[in-house]
C-alpha cells in the first residue's frame, strides 16, 4: 500500500476515538485499560482496497463519476437529523464505510476490557454520531471495606450521576419532560420504516415524532446524559462489589424488608435517588415498580420482575441492578428492562446461565436516554419482540454480552437497530451463539410477491429490520408540506468477536441501511451460517448504508430470497459486503439476486478475500442498472460457479475463475 492512501484510509480514526485524557479521565489510578487487540484492530478494508478500488473505478469508468456526481446531492433530500457517517459513506464510499468499519474496530477493542471499558465503551459508540460526554472527575473508588466508605461510593455515584441527569435535562419545562418520558413509549409501539398513508392518527403521531426528536435534539444536554451513564457505568468495577459482598453478611428481619422483595436482604438504604437494595447470597425476588436506584444482589437463582434497572418516571430517571452470580430470570415490563429514557437504566449480571424475558423497547434500548445490558458470563437467552437488545430512538441502547453459548430472538427492529438520533449495538465477545430476528410482522412485499400467501407459505416474507441495522422514518408523500417530517436513520451494530455462530433473519437485515440509516454487522472470526432474506448482507435501500464483515472462517451465505442479498444497494444507498482471509466459504442464494448489485443510482459491491468457495447464486454477481455501479470481487482462489438451469446466463457474460468484464450497464465481474 503506498503511504499517501495509507494515511488516508487511516485517518478516519483519528477523528473519533476518544482523546487520552478523555477515557483516562473516566478512571482513578486503581483502574487500567488493556492494551488493543492488534489482530482485532486490522482493518479489512484497508488491506484490500488497494486490490479492488482502481481496478473497480477504471472498469466502471464514466459511470463510477457520475454517480459519484449524484450522491453529491444526497444532503439535499428532506431528512433531519441526517447521521454524519452515514453522509459521508454516501457521497465518498471507501472512505465512509472505512470509518465505519474502523469505529466497529475500537468498539470490539473495548468491549473485551469488560466492565472495566464500559465507560470508555459508550464515548467510542456515541462518538459515532458526534456526541461526546461531559468531563467530570470520576468518584474515587472505596479504599477501605467499611460500610461507611461502601456506602459512600454508592450515595456519590447515585448522587452525581443525578447531578448530571438533571443538568441534561434543565433547558426542558415539566410539560416538556411530561412528553418526551410519555411518547418515549408512543414512538417504540407505532415506529415504523415507512409512513404511505398519511391518516389522522399518522399525522398527529408524525407531529409528535419530530416533535420528540426536535426537543432531544435542540434542549437536552446530551453530553451531560452521557456523562450520567458513565458514572454509574464504573459501579460495575468487580473488585469494589467484592467487596460489599463481602462486607455485608447478616441479614435484615423481615419486617425491614419493602414490599416487592423476597429472600434475605442484607441492606436497605433511603437516599434521595432511590432505595439502595443488597441481596443476599439465596434466592431472591424483586418486584418494585418504583423508587428504586441501585439493586446489588451477592448471589442465587434471582427473579426480577417489572421495572428492572429502568426509568420509572420522569422525576428519577436513573436506576441500576448490578447481579454478581446466579442463574437467574428477568422478566420486564414495556420500556422496563435495562431502558433508558430522560435518564439511565443500567443493569449489570456477572455470572449465570441467565434468561431475559424482554418486553417492548427493553433489554438494552434508550429512548431519549440510555439503556445498558452488560452479562459478563454464561449460556443466556434473550427472547425479545420489537425494540429490544441493543436498540434506540433518540438515546443509546446496549447489550454487551461477554462469554457464553447465548440465543437472541426478536420480532424485530431489534438486535442492534439504530431509529432517528439513535445508536443500538450488540456485542458478543465470545460463545457459539445464535440470533434470530422476523417471523412477526408481515412485509409489504407479500401484496405484489405473495398476494394469495399465508403465513408459513414459502414465499410468504416476514421484516425484521434488525442483526445490525439502521433506519429513518420516510414518510412517502408528494405533498411538500410534509417533506420537513421525515426522519433520518440512526446506526445499528451488530459486532461477534469470536465463536460458532449462526444468523438466522428476515427482510432488512445483517448490516443493513434505510433511509440514511446505517446498519454495520462485523464478525471476526469462526465458521459461521448467515442465513438472510430479502435485503440482507450488507443492503441498503433509499439513501441507506450497508455494510457487512465476516473476518475469518469457512463460512456459509444463504437466502429465503426472493431479491437481493450481499452488497446490494437501492435508490442512491451504498452498500459493501467483504468476506475477508482464505476460507471455504459458500454462497448459496439460488433463490435470491445479489453479491453485488446495484439499481437507481446505489452503489453495491461484494469482495471475497480469497479461499475455494461455491457460488450458487440465481443472477446478480456486480451487475447494475438505471446510472448504479456495482462489483462482484474474488481476489483468490479455485472456485465453483453454478448456475440454476432455469436461469442460464449468457456466455459473455458467465461468472467463471479467472474472468473479467463489465456489464452493459457498467457493472463489474472479476475473478483474479
Amino acid at each position: 500500500m503506498n503511504r499517501s492512501l495509507q494515511l488516508l484510509l487511516s485517518a478516519p480514526l483519528l477523528i473519533w476515538l476518544p482523546s487520552c485524557s478523555a477515557i483516562h479521565g473516566l478512571y482513578t489510578s486503581a483502574d487500567s485499560l488493556p492494551a488493543p487487540n492488534s489482530q482485532i484492530r486490522q482493518s479489512a478494508i484497508d488491506r484490500l482496497a488497494p486490490n479492488v478500488r482502481k481496478d473497480f473505478e477504471q472498469l466502471a469508468g464514466s459511470r463510477y463519476r457520475d454517480l459519484r456526481v449524484e450522491h453529491e446531492t444526497v444532503e439535499k433530500i428532506p431528512a433531519q437529523f441526517k447521521h454524519r457517517l452515514a453522509v459521508k459513506a454516501l457521497k465518498d464510499p471507501w472512505d465512509g464505510l472505512t470509518e465505519l468499519e474502523q469505529q466497529g474496530l475500537v468498539l470490539a477493542d473495548m468491549a473485551k476490557g469488560g466492565a472495566i471499558n464500559l465507560p470508555a465503551l459508550l464515548d467510542a459508540l456515541e462518538a459515532g454520531r458526534d456526541r461526546t460526554s461531559t468531563f467530570s472527575k470520576p468518584i474515587p473508588l472505596p479504599m477501605h471495606s467499611t460500610h461507611e466508605d461502601l456506602l459512600a461510593f454508592m450515595i456519590r455515584s447515585l448522587e452525581q450521576a443525578s447531578l448530571h441527569r438533571e443538568k441534561a435535562l434543565t433547558n426542558l419545562t415539566e410539560a416538556e419532560r411530561h412528553f418526551l418520558f410519555l411518547h418515549a413509549r408512543s414512538i417504540a409501539e407505532h415506529f415504523t420504516p415507512q409512513i404511505s398513508s398519511l391518516s389522522n392518527q399518522a399525522s398527529a403521531q408524525v407531529n409528535a415524532d419530530l416533535r420528540f426528536a426536535e426537543l432531544l435534539e435542540k434542549q437536552v444536554d446530551y453530553a451531560s446524559l452521557l456523562a450520567s451513564a458513565q458514572v454509574l457505568a464504573r459501579l460495575a468495577n468487580e473488585p469494589w462489589l467484592h467487596q460489599a459482598a463481602a462486607t455485608w453478611t447478616i441479614p435484615l428481619p423481615v419486617s425491614a424488608i419493602p414490599p416487592g422483595v423476597t429472600g434475605d436482604v442484607l441492606l436497605i438504604q433511603k437516599t434521595s435517588y432511590g432505595l439502595i437494595i443488597i441481596g443476599g447470597p439465596g434466592p431472591n425476588t424483586y418486584e418494585i415498580e418504583e423508587g428504586v436506584g441501585l439493586i446489588i444482589d451477592v448471589g442465587g437463582n434471582d427473579r426480577y420482575r417489572g421495572k428492572i434497572a429502568a426509568s420509572a418516571h420522569e422525576s428519577q430517571g436513573n436506576a441500576v441492578v448490578i447481579d454478581l452470580a446466579g442463574n437467574d430470570t428477568y422478566t420486564g415490563a414495556p420500556l422496563g428492562l435495562a431502558t433508558g429514557r430522560l435518564g439511565v437504566g443500567l443493569l449489570i449480571d456477572h455470572d449465570g446461565d441467565d434468561v431475559y424475558q424482554l418486553d417492548m423497547g427493553s433489554g438494552g434500548a434508550g429512548f431519549g436516554g440510555l439503556g445498558i445490558l452488560f452479562d459478563a458470563k454464561g449460556n443466556d437467552i434473550y427472547i425479545g419482540n420489537r425494540l429490544t437488545q441493543g436498540a434506540a430512538i433518540g438515546g443509546l441502547g446496549l447489550l454487551l454480552d461477554g462469554a457464553g453459548n447465548d440465543g437472541y430472538t426478536s420480532h424485530g427492529f431489534a438486535i442492534g437497530f439504530g431509529g432517528p438520533l439513535g445508536v443500538g449495538a450488540v456485542i458478543d465477545i465470545t460463545g457459539d451463539d445464535h440470533y434470530q430476528c422476523g417471523g412477526a410482522y408481515p412485509s409489504a412485499y407479500n401484496a405484489q410477491d405473495a398476494p394469495t400467501g399465508k403465513p408459513g407459505d414459502p414465499l410468504y416474507q416476514y421484516d425484521c429490520f434488525g442483526l445490525g441495522a439502521g433506519s429513518g422514518q420516510r414518510i412517502l408523500t408528494k405533498k411538500v408540506e410534509w417533506q420537513p417530517y421525515n426522519l433520518a436513520g440512526g446506526w445499528g451494530i451488530l459486532l461477534d468477536l469470536e465463536g460458532q455462530d449462526h444468523y438466522d433473519s428476515a427482510n432488512f437485515s445483517q448490516g443493513q441501511g434505510y433511509f440514511f440509516g446505517a446498519g454495520m454487522k462485523l464478525d471476526f472470526d469462526g465458521n459461521d451460517e448467515h442465513q438472510a432474506a430479502r435485503y440482507g448482507h450488507g443492503a441498503s435501500a433509499h439513501f441507506g448504508v450497508g455494510l457487512f464483515i465476516d473476518q475469518r472462517g469457512d463460512d456459509r451465505y444463504s437466502s429465503s430470497g426472493p431479491f437481493y442479498n450481499g452488497g446490494v444497494a437501492w435508490d442512491h444507498s451504498v452498500s459493501l459486503i467483504l468476506d475477508a482471509g482464505k476460507g471455504r466459504d459458500i454462497y448459496d442464494l439460488e433463490h435470491s439476486t445479489g453479491l453485488g448489485r446495484a439499481d437507481y443510482a446505489g452503489w453495491g459491491l461484494f469482495i471475497d478475500e480469497g479461499g475455494e468457495d461455491q457460488y450458487r447464486v440465481a443472477s446478480g454477481f456486480g451487475d447494475s442498472s438505471e446510472k448504479s455501479v456495482a462489483g462482484f470481487f474474488d481476489l483468490d482462489g479455485h472456485d465453483a460457479y453454478t448456475q440454476r438451469l432455469d436461469s442460464p446466463m449468457p456466455d459473455d457474460t458467465r461468472p467463471r475463475n479467472e474472468r473479467i468484464f463489465v456489464y452493459p450497464q457498467g457493472g463489474v465481474f472479476a475473478d483474479y
